[in-house]
């Protein structure tokens, strides 16, 4: 029942696979309660440092969890634009990786009850124990976290055809998650609706990485120049 629940929603997205809704079949699975053990995540640091022959933690870590917060909340996410609740505690879920670490899908086994209090739930102790692990401060992460929330309902709301209201319930999702989560913002450039962000990622801090479009750091001519370009594409 709950395995068809999960699979119910992933149904009803246009490319569930590529929102990180489909487990792939070589993929290693590990529960998602692995993600608040500081130990784990170090190991997962480790091995991208020598992947990305990069040693600054803060940078590491920074850059995994801009990827595996994405992908955590994905299924709870999905529930919530589509009206079937799936859980966002971390027993309740597990996770797809890549061989260099990097998580590729989450699957729910168990319906959503409180959502918001899930989710705070489960970012507290992620992002507690990502912090540790990278030797940084946790409001960085937190501010990913809002990110990510904003982006995957962007992108939901793109496939289900309906962006007003999918990236509408951002911010009562993190106003009732409360701080140190940031409400999620939008704008519109155009016909086109990108996230403004709260977070810098630290790509641009690896090898052959860029500063991103939206990126907070650039000056805003500069973001606004860059997001009327990107937004004709869109």
């Amino acid at each position: 029942m709950t395995a068809a629940r999960h699979a119910a929603v992933a149904a009803r997205i246009p490319g569930a696979a590529a929102l990180g809704l489909v487990a792939p079949p070589s993929a290693a699975v590990l529960p998602a309660t692995h993600l608040a053990d500081a130990g784990w995540t170090t190991e997962v640091l480790a091995l991208r440092a020598a992947q990305l022959r990069r040693t600054d933690r803060r940078v590491l870590a920074t850059v995994w969890w801009y990827s595996a917060s994405s992908v955590l909340l994905a299924p709870a996410l999905a529930g919530l634009a589509t009206g079937i609740p799936l859980s966002a505690r971390l027993p309740d879920l597990a996770l797809s990786f890549r061989p260099d670490g990097l998580p590729v899908a989450a699957v729910a086994s168990a319906a959503g009850s409180d959502l918001a209090v899930d989710v705070r739930t489960t970012l507290a102790a992620v992002v507690a124990a990502v912090a540790e692990a990278g030797r940084m401060r946790e409001r960085p992460l937190w501010a990913i976290a809002t990110d990510s929330i904003a982006n995957r309902l962007l992108d939901l709301g793109r496939v289900l055809g309906d962006v007003p209201g999918g990236t509408a319930l951002a911010a009562p999702l993190a106003e009732a998650v409360g701080p140190p989560l940031p409400v999620p913002r939008y704008v519109d450039v155009g016909r086109a609706r990108f996230v403004r962000r709260a977070s810098c990622c630290l790509l641009y801090a690896t090898p052959h990485g860029e500063v991103c479009t939206s990126c907070p750091r650039r000056t805003p001519h500069e973001r606004a120049a860059l997001l009327d370009r990107a937004a004709r594409w869109v």
